[in-house]
């Protein structure tokens, strides 16, 4: 990525309704390079899914837990594939450590929350959890900051 590139990013983070012409005026650009830019971010995985911007709140899910998971060496591909089919499951980094999973969780309360932690627990290959409960977000998912670096050039 290269300095227009996060220019670019942060023009469409003001502005998401921006239409093209829009957008390129304001970087002082052409038109079909915002385009040809903008689908070369999209192809490279740049520029992820719109529903990522979706408060899951919103939908009825307004706890958020963070579950730490020991698999079986033997059968953790098979865990991680049935980890991603539980849709409350909204994201899963391999780690060091104790754990070989910090998997983040959303629910409706915590009796939703216990149901989806033995799903969890059910999970071909999981040999145990720990989970923490988040009791508010102070500081939401943030990249813009890296961006502005970026930018810079």
């Amino acid at each position: 990525m290269d300095s227009l590139d996060a220019q670019i990013l942060l023009a469409l983070d003001d502005e998401p309704d921006a239409t093209a012409l829009a957008l390129a005026a304001r970087l002082g650009i052409a038109r079909n390079t915002l385009s040809a830019r903008l689908q070369r971010m999209q192809r490279s995985g740049v520029l992820r899914e719109f529903t990522r911007r979706v408060d899951p709140a919103v939908l009825g899910h307004g706890l958020t837990a963070f579950v730490s998971i020991a698999l079986s060496q033997t059968d953790s591909a098979h865990a991680m594939r049935t980890l991603r089919g539980i849709p409350e499951v909204v994201e899963m980094h391999s780690t060091t450590g104790e754990a070989d999973l910090l998997v983040k969780v959303v629910a409706r309360d915590t009796a939703d929350l216990h149901r989806i932690t033995g799903r969890i627990l059910d999970a071909p290959g999981v040999v145990r959890t720990s989970t923490a409960i988040s009791l508010c977000e102070e500081m939401p998912l943030r990249i813009r900051a890296l961006i502005e670096e970026a930018a810079k050039g």
